[in-house]
């Protein structure tokens, strides 16, 4: 239940949490859940002392970057960029490394280090033509920090690519890249308010409303 609602229901899916860990604590992936619930709430706290007990249980470092982001959001993001240096960056996955960059990233900008951020963000896997899971967060990162700095030109580059790679919509990049362009976007339902009393449709709605 709590993989089911983490996303569409976090704060149900923390309460059901909450439930596993009074019947099962001893249990790694009761813990992990338990991490996750918190986490996807803010409660940062929380979510750091199940990830580190998870952690004791299994001996995986598979945690290690979502740790260094609750250390971000308790403020510390010193400790996250001490994190992001550790020897157990080395032992994650290709997905894990890419993921401590961006919480690297991530840090770096928490202190104001604009520039760091952005040549934190550059690497082999932001250069590769080749779209892989983490592909479109690590571009979207890249623009949105490009953009933080004032590089309007380059961000809108690199959200175009983060679009072409979002195959299943995971960031907001296409609304990023339309406000950089200028485009505003009507609702189709307000267009329904110039209808004629009888139902008539306004001339001005048929063709989308572009006078």
């Amino acid at each position: 239940m709590v993989a089911r609602l983490l996303d569409e229901d976090p704060e149900a899916a923390y309460g059901y949490s909450k439930v596993a860990l009074r019947l099962a604590s001893r249990v790694a992936a009761v813990r992990e859940a338990g991490g996750f619930a918190a986490y996807a709430n803010q409660k940062y706290g929380e979510a750091l002392a199940e990830f580190r007990a998870a952690r004791r249980m299994t001996g995986t470092v598979d945690l290690w970057p979502v740790m260094a982001d609750c250390e971000r959001g308790l403020g510390r993001p010193e400790k996250a960029l001490d994190m992001a240096g550790a020897p157990e960056v080395q032992k994650l996955d290709k997905a894990g490394q890419v993921e401590m960059r961006l919480v690297a990233a991530g840090a770096r900008r928490d202190m104001g280090q604009l520039d760091a951020a952005i040549v934190t963000l550059q690497s082999p896997e932001l250069a590769s033509n080749s779209v892989q899971p983490w592909t479109a967060r690590l571009r979207y990162a890249y623009a949105d920090a490009l953009l933080a700095a004032g590089r309007e030109r380059e961000a809108r580059e690199w959200f175009a690519k983060a679009v072409e790679s979002d195959r299943d919509g995971s960031t907001d990049a296409s609304d990023r890249l339309a406000e950089l362009d200028g485009v505003e976007f009507t609702d189709a339902l307000d267009e329904s308010e110039g209808d004629g009393e009888n139902g008539e449709v306004n001339p001005s709605a048929e063709d989308g409303g572009r006078d």
